[in-house]
């Protein structure tokens, strides 16, 4: 992606945004500004409403589009890696997890096989939280209603790292005699990132989410609607008649139709009995990023 293109995409967002602004969204507060100085590692996502779902398409759960109303908060640039996960492991605040064999385990590469719950304590162990669906896909797709991160053109390998005709990983083979098809995920940053600077929202690794799946947006209600939705329970443990946590973003295993910034996938939150290389990234609110940026300039950090 060019330098102009990026720069017309956020000025396109920005200016969405403005514009959204301007309207009234029933029960919204005033959108509260980023932080003046930067959070390491993260972006500001800037508050105000935003294009959530599709109408028509084949993928009935993100069915239909509505406006929803996210406040300002900021979300990792990266998916979390390998060496991140392992380090927070060897520092006694994250539980063993994630792959168990070789080529999944480059320092660079996005965590992988973690649970939800995993997940969440990894988030929360560094001062973040596991994003909601709604932050999620504003993060991914801006106020435009984009159905990928660069915009409406189809995922590609120059754009994403997903299943295309050469095979998984954009043909790039696991190294393993008899897994080589496979593929496996690519050092994170290897694509061009979205407006807001953040990479990998479409393929490599597929990401948790905090909320409960539900069949479609319609059928969520309420608790997916409005302001700073959390969908069912909030999110919250236990939540009656839900059983499945939703990932998000395709990955490098799967084809260009599931690296879109509306599909949603469903799965149990312990991944097991059946394991799926699923991985995370983390978000902030504007306190939890003000905590964050307030300790990396103390003096003792």
């Amino acid at each position: 992606m060019s330098a102009w293109r990026t720069c017309g995409l956020v000025l396109g967002l920005l200016l969405a945004g403005v514009a959204g602004a301007e309207e009234p969204f029933p029960g919204a507060p005033e959108v509260t500004p980023c932080l003046e100085a930067p959070v390491s590692g993260m972006a500001c996502i800037p508050g105000g409403p935003f294009l959530r779902g599709v109408n028509g398409g084949k993928h009935a759960p993100a069915r239909p589009q509505s406006t929803v109303w996210v406040q300002s908060f900021y979300m990792d640039t990266y998916e979390v890696t390998y060496g991140d996960y392992k380090a927070c492991e060897k520092e006694g605040r994250c539980r063993k997890a994630g792959p168990n064999y070789r080529d999944f385990d480059n320092p660079q590469q996005p965590i992988s096989g973690v649970n939800w719950y995993d997940a969440k304590a990894f988030c929360e162990a560094h001062g973040k939280h596991l994003p909601t669906e709604a932050e999620w896909e504003k993060a991914a797709r801006g106020t435009d209603g984009r159905l990928y991160p660069w915009g409406d053109e189809p995922a590609t390998c120059e754009r994403a790292v997903i299943m295309d005709s050469r095979g998984r990983s954009c043909g790039v083979k696991q190294r393993s005699k008899t897994h080589a098809d496979v593929g496996r995920p690519e050092p994170v940053g290897t694509r061009p990132p979205n407006p807001y600077g953040l990479y990998d929202m479409a393929g490599n690794g597929w990401e948790w989410v905090a909320d409960w799946f539900t069949p479609s947006w319609k059928a969520c209600g309420k608790a997916c609607q409005g302001v700073d939705p959390k969908g069912p329970c909030e999110g919250r443990e236990p939540c009656a008649g839900y059983t499945e946590k939703v990932v998000r973003g395709g990955s490098w295993f799967w084809p260009a139709s599931y690296a879109t910034t509306v599909y949603r996938r469903p799965h149990v939150p312990a991944n097991r009995p059946i394991f799926h290389h699923f991985g995370f990234r983390c978000a902030a609110s504007l306190d939890e990023a003000r905590a964050l940026a307030g300790r990396a300039g103390s003096p003792s950090q």
